[in-house]
């Protein structure tokens, strides 16, 4: 895209005062002594910290490599890439060419299973990460890599006995992990699988096309059509799905959905059904809360008596929705959004990664890179 929307330049903020938030937060959040939750790993790598759950998780360290290679900054890719390859990449088993979801700062797994977010956000950091940079030996040939991954991703059950890919073939839909046959509507990024149709194998390019559409059908699918909300877990049909215990549909992972409807609407432009969602979403969390005060909820906005955990992720991507969104209240988000300090404490990892996203996004510095020549 050659124009991404700024926001911030909307509601009065110079580059200059984008410039120094940018550059506080990642001083927050690479290196300051208390706050920050980037570390030296083992072997000279580095590893992003969940720092509610004391480990380091796909999720993280692919955010954390997408974080770096916005930045423009290799070093810190190349250590985040090198944990992620030398400690979570299975080699064997029905996980080969997969990477364990979770490990210890240390390398040791808490589980041998991935988590599909991970995958993709590596895949797309990595080629990324090809565009800037160009490509260089193993494990630092970021096309190769990334391919190798998405091929694992559709293809596992053809390549490795006993494996079963990360995405559904039949309907083009990522599955929660590779043995669910349901997905995480969070999970949809129709605007990174426009950029593997162009940048993966020659013969599965027009799968992802396929699995751009079908998911921004699927996420319209999910979005409650009073409240905007999407589901954490849902079956294939949209259904909301309770798993683990809980008794309720909105909460954590989904906070995400905003946030991704606003990035493909920046990279390619808006899907009405999708900018329709978001409006909801904002008037719901404009007309019925007060910033930061939010609980969990069914899809139809009930309250559920249980503290929403991650109120800071809530804030930035119902404020990144802004980009998508034509509610009245757009502009206020934004305001409230660049007024808000990052998340401090035991549970500032999940929050402060979607708050960063966010400031990129509502600044117009979230950017697509595809190699030379695709």
């Amino acid at each position: 895209m050659s124009a991404y929307p700024n926001l911030f330049a909307e509601i009065g903020c110079t580059e200059e005062e984008i410039d120094e938030k940018l550059a506080s937060f990642v001083q927050t959040i690479f290196h300051d002594p208390e706050e920050r939750f980037c570390f030296d790993g083992p072997e000279g790598t580095a590893f992003m910290m969940d720092t509610g759950n004391h480990d380091a998780r796909t999720e993280g360290m692919s955010y954390g490599m997408m974080m770096a290679v916005q930045l423009d900054d290799q070093a810190l890719f190349d250590r985040l890439w090198l944990f992620s390859k030398k400690f979570m990449y299975q080699t064997d088993g029905k996980y080969k060419g997969y990477f364990a979801w979770s490990v210890r700062p240390d390398g040791v797994h808490n589980a041998e299973g991935p988590a599909p977010d991970g995958e993709e956000y590596l895949a797309m950091a990595l080629i990324f990460a090809s565009a800037r940079w160009g490509d260089r030996e193993a494990p630092f040939d970021y096309l190769t890599q990334a391919r190798d991954i998405l091929r694992h991703c559709v293809h596992q059950d053809e390549l490795v006995p006993g494996g079963r890919a990360m995405w559904a073939r039949e309907n083009h839909y990522i599955r929660f992990v590779p043995e669910a046959d349901y997905s995480d509507p969070s999970y949809h990024l129709p605007h990174f699988y426009e950029l593997f149709a162009r940048c993966a194998d020659e013969g599965d390019r027009a799968f992802w096309q396929e699995a751009a559409r079908a998911s921004r059908e699927y996420i319209a699918l999910s979005c409650h059509p009073v409240t905007g909300m999407a589901a954490e877990y849902a079956e294939y049909d949209a259904t909301p799905r309770h798993m683990f215990g809980k008794q309720m549909d909105f909460y954590s992972d989904a906070y995400r959905v905003a946030m991704n409807i606003a990035l493909d609407a920046a990279w390619n432009g808006r899907t009405p059904a999708l900018s329709d969602a978001v409006t909801r979403l904002q008037n719901f969390f404009s007309e019925h809360t007060t910033l930061l005060h939010y609980d969990s909820y069914m899809l139809d906005g009930t309250p559920i008596g249980e503290e929403a955990m991650h109120p800071w992720a809530i804030v930035a991507t119902t404020a990144a929705a802004s980009i998508a969104s034509d509610s009245p209240r757009r502009l206020q988000w934004v305001r409230d959004f660049w007024n808000l300090p990052l998340r401090k404490g035991p549970r500032r990892y999940y929050d402060n990664c979607l708050h960063f996203f966010c400031l990129l996004m509502l600044s117009g510095r979230y950017r697509a890179y595809v190699p030379a020549g695709l």
